[in-house]
């Protein structure tokens, strides 16, 4: 699929959300597009999945089957979560009985399966998301467009994003995905696209250049302070979590490794002699 010369605005005096767009995603593979609030990114998406026309421009070799997962799913209709994911199943052209099969399997997956006779105005917006992860992916799609899919879920399905992504890829589909919480660090294959002011750049980065992920355990009062600290210092945050079964770092003698400033033990890094291979340094965060 291609992005040729997009321009899109909102109103037609307005200004250009986005301008100059060309950009190409092929068959397995996966872009994460990056970019503050309001820098287009959400557009770009929409435009990609066919949401929105370009005012100029055109979206070429789009393919058939698109699975469209906005930041936040439209959960004010009049329909049980069963009721509308299948009639979803049936407009992607899904049969009678495929449409049950799938419906039950990914409500089954996704941990639907005690909502499916709640009406989705009743659903929290985690198990709404969820909803509409399912949706998305009730007949294997071509494309896979998510944005910020993880806002709102549970620890559970968070783990779970990269494993559908996967699928897609692995059957030959691409996949769009926004992210502001670094939960991306976890697709290591993927480009990155970053949106400013309308336009939009892929990003490179060094073949040469290795990663670790460093585990800290800190008191839950500096939980938001430490947070700032290590996102300031340019690392990123996989995820936050409150575990009452932790125990405290235990005291270490003086001989086992460097301290830092503060007069705290450094974490020690795993070598690669052990086998760890990851992408991205950053912090998990626990009480």
């Amino acid at each position: 699929m291609r992005l040729e010369n997009v321009w899109l605005r909102y109103h037609r005096r307005g200004p250009w959300v986005l301008h100059d767009v060309d950009v190409r995603i092929g068959p397995g593979e996966v872009a994460v597009v990056l970019g503050r609030n309001g820098a287009g990114k959400s557009t770009l998406l929409q435009v990609a999945a066919g949401v929105l026309r370009p005012d100029r421009g055109r979206v070429t070799d789009r393919p058939a089957r698109v699975g469209w997962v906005p930041e936040r799913f439209p959960a004010d209709q009049p329909f049980t979560v069963t009721r509308y994911l299948t009639g979803m199943a049936r407009a992607a052209g899904l049969g009678a009985a495929a449409a049950d099969e799938a419906v039950a399997s990914w409500t089954d997956r996704l941990g639907l399966s005690a909502f499916r006779s709640v009406r989705l105005p009743e659903l929290s917006k985690g198990t709404a998301q969820k909803v509409g992860l399912a949706q998305a992916m009730l007949r294997p799609p071509g494309l896979l467009v998510l944005d910020e899919p993880w806002e709102g879920l549970d620890a559970t399905t968070r783990e779970l994003v990269p494993e559908l992504i996967a699928e897609v890829l692995a059957a030959d589909g691409a996949v769009l995905v926004s992210d502001h919480r670094g939960e991306t660090v976890r697709l290591p294959t993927a480009r990155r696209w970053s949106v400013a002011d309308g336009t939009m750049t892929e990003e490179t980065s060094s073949a040469d250049e290795t990663f670790s992920v460093v585990e800290v355990a800190v008191p839950t009062a500096r939980v938001a302070g430490t947070v700032a600290r290590l996102r300031a210092e340019g690392h990123h945050i996989l995820r936050v979590r409150a575990d009452a079964s932790t125990p405290a770092p235990q005291a270490r003698p003086a001989s086992t490794g460097p301290t830092r400033p503060d007069g705290a033990r450094a974490a020690e890094q795993p070598t690669a002699a052990e086998g760890v291979h990851t992408v991205e340094q950053a912090a998990e965060e626990a009480r």
